[in-house]
This record gives C-alpha cells, sequence and structure tokens, in this order.
C-alpha cells in the first residue's frame, strides 16, 4: 500500500498554533526550519513497520533533497517524493488541460492526506482518495490508521 502525505499546514506546521515533534539541534535547525506536526514520526513509524510506502507529494518547490533530509533528521526514510517541479514534469507536462495540483493515481497512490478541502474535491473527480486532516484534530493519526485498515479491509472483501 502507498500512501503520501502533503506538506504545509498536514505535517509542516506552526509551533505556535500547533503541537509540534520536538525542534532539531543546532545546527539542524537552521537548514531544516519547518516544524512536524506532533504524532508524525510515531505513525510513520508504525505505517513503516507494517509495509506501508510512504511518500510526500506536495505543491511546493523544495526540492526532494531538502525534504528527504528533514525527515532522515527525525528518523523517517521516505519512499518517493513528488513536489511541484515533478508534478509538473510528469503529470501537467505540455497540457494545456486543467489538470488537478495533485494526481496521486498517477503513481498508484493508494491515500492520500491533506488539509485542502479542494484536492479532496478533485480526488472525488479525479477517482483517487483522499483523506482530509484539520488542523486541530489531535486524533488525527488514529484516524489515519483507522482509515488505512478500512481501506485493507475493503479490498479483502472483494
Amino acid at each position: 500500500m502507498r500512501v503520501s502525505f502533503d506538506l504545509d499546514d498536514t505535517l509542516f506546521v506552526d509551533p505556535e498554533k500547533f503541537k509540534t515533534e520536538k525542534a532539531l539541534l543546532f545546527p539542524l535547525n537552521m537548514i531544516f526550519r519547518e516544524r512536524l506536526r506532533y504524532g508524525t514520526v510515531s505513525l510513520f513509524k508504525f505505517l513503516r513497520e507494517r509495509g506501508i510506502e510512504m511518500w510526500i507529494y506536495t505543491t511546493s518547490f523544495r526540492s526532494e533533497r531538502y525534504i528527504r533530509g528533514l525527515f532522515f533528521c527525525h528518523g523517517i526514510r521516505l519512499c518517493e517524493i513528488v513536489n511541484g517541479a515533478r508534478h509538473a514534469a510528469e503529470v501537467q507536462r505540455n497540457s494545456q488541460e486543467g489538470l488537478p495540483s495533485k494526481y496521486p493515481s498517477k503513481y498508484r497512490i493508494d491515500l492520500h492526506i491533506d488539509d485542502d478541502i479542494s484536492v479532496k474535491q478533485n480526488g472525488d473527480t479525479y477517482g483517487f482518495k483522499v483523506m482530509i486532516v484539520g488542523g486541530d484534530d489531535e486524533m488525527w493519526t488514529e484516524k489515519i490508521i483507522a482509515k488505512i485498515e478500512q481501506i485493507y479491509k475493503s479490498r479483502k472483501d472483494k
């Protein structure tokens, strides 16, 4: 199973508004300034132990190297990263048609986690699964795990 996560306001959050993972120590905190939402490290460890591929799918143009580095410093290994540049090159290409800002099914991603309702609406239109994570939801990790279990169960029932 593949699960992708958005970055801004989904995994990267404002520490003045949200509970976050511990800040990286100096000098890493000067390189990687973003803070991970509290629960990210334990969620990713749980998913890794179950053989789930964890991807990042973001519209931001942060480099793959930067994103991998930040997560690696928190003990998280990512499978793949689709940033704005990769999405433009592989999904949008030269298309004049207005495609969605994210298109997880292009990468055979089973579930995408995001904070943006328009991504969910695009999922309904284009046929990919999106779970919205609310900013103030302290049960967000449990809800993601439950959704993944629901997807596994629906596959077994077929």
